[in-house]
């Protein structure tokens, strides 16, 4: 991706949490003829492999994992907060709108999982991962022969990553004046996106809640 020096990520520990955050990803393949895009949650384990390695699955109806075996390099996306710009929170003159976001992107070639012990630690562990929260978590506590016959309808299947790069596009061009302009503004809103946006421009950016200054932005070249 189209990746400026400003918005590039490259900590691994800042990767890793954001995958394991914001874990529901796109993943792209291509059958050799057009590409193909199957929406799931996905795991993530930073300790193994050269980038770590994502665990995920999907129905077998679903004929994506057919290209695994072509050999070719899968692209897991995973997406973060994101929200509209507006220049009038900035105090730069002659500014536009832009769209700020953040974005982890992962490529691998996918392997399948066969070994049917693998298969039910996945399915145990991406489960725990979702239940945990929950005040009584379901825990998969179900007959064998009923789990297995559901393992069969599904193909489970890995990623070693071979490359990663994460985008956090959340005004760092910016000066700070216009940096605080975006805090304040997206801190008042009621929508989620913007508010979780605020709170990675507090930790990225290092800037803070304070009074609103004046408003105005660059072109949308960063997009």
């Amino acid at each position: 991706m189209y990746n400026p020096p400003a918005f590039r990520i490259d900590d691994p520990s800042k990767l890793a949490a954001f995958i394991q955050q914001h874990s529901f990803a796109s993943l792209i393949t291509h059958d050799g003829t057009a590409p193909f895009a199957t929406h799931l949650p996905m795991i993530f384990h930073p300790e193994v492999g050269t980038h770590g390695t994502l665990v995920a699955h999907m129905a077998r109806a679903n004929p994506q994992w057919q290209h695994f075996t072509l050999g070719g390099e899968a692209l897991a996306l995973f997406h973060g907060p994101h929200s509209y710009i507006s220049p009038s929170w900035y105090e730069t003159d002659h500014a536009v709108p832009t769209w700020n976001y953040a974005t982890v992107h992962a490529y691998g070639i996918p392997k399948i999982i066969n070994d049917h012990d693998l298969v039910v630690s996945h399915l145990r562990e991406i489960v725990s991962k979702y239940e945990d929260s929950f005040e009584q978590p379901w825990t998969m506590n179900i007959p064998s022969d009923f789990r297995d016959k559901l393992i069969y309808g599904i193909v489970a299947f890995e990623i070693p990553i071979n490359r990663i790069e994460g985008k956090f596009k959340l005004g760092q061009n910016r000066s700070e004046t216009d940096q605080q302009g975006m805090l304040n503004a997206l801190s008042l809103s009621r929508d989620p996106d913007c508010l979780a946006l605020a709170q990675m421009m507090r930790t990225e950016c290092n800037v803070d809640d304070h009074a609103v200054a004046s408003n105005n932005s660059d072109p949308l070249p960063n997009s």
